[in-house]
């Protein structure tokens, strides 16, 4: 069993990826609550400069999809999306974002989690709904194993 410091170390670590490329830290990860902000910079804006609606469906899908993995982990399963659903709900120009993700249904098959992006004043900006499928040990994905991917690969 991993502990929650090691596992947000090892959230934290990698220097590639989406996870680094958003500038997104995580600051809590369990099965039963995931918590993660980024400071937006230029990289996060749309053309008219606001954060980027992909953005927020990611932070989303990024923080639900941890919290069903490490529900899944004890068991040896693994998880992948299927459903993202988000809606904006305000636009955002700069400042340190933080996603807030807990489940709505943890099943044998799925899992469906739940996650609000707020600003530094607590005022909501996108809120979504993840829905996602268990994957048995062993389970292969796009042709391979399923494994986490080190900086090597």
């Amino acid at each position: 069993m991993i502990t929650p410091e090691a596992l947000l170390e090892q959230l934290n670590a990698p220097q590639t990826g989406w996870n680094h490329a958003m500038g997104l830290r995580f600051t809590a990860a369990s099965a039963d609550e995931v918590v993660a902000s980024w400071t937006v910079g230029p990289e996060h804006l749309q053309p008219y400069g606001i954060v980027h609606g992909g953005v927020h469906c990611g932070v989303i899908e990024a923080v639900c999809s941890t919290g069903a993995a490490v529900h899944a982990m004890p068991s040896g399963a693994s998880v992948v999306g299927l459903e993202n659903q988000t809606s904006f709900l305000r636009a955002v120009r700069g400042g340190v974002l933080t996603v807030r993700a807990t489940p709505l249904h943890r099943g044998r098959r799925s899992q469906v989690w739940e996650a609000t992006v707020t600003d530094e004043q607590g005022r909501a900006v996108a809120v979504g709904r993840v829905r996602l499928l268990c994957l048995e040990a062993g389970a292969a994905l796009a042709g391979q194993g399923v494994r986490i991917q080190s900086q090597n690969d």
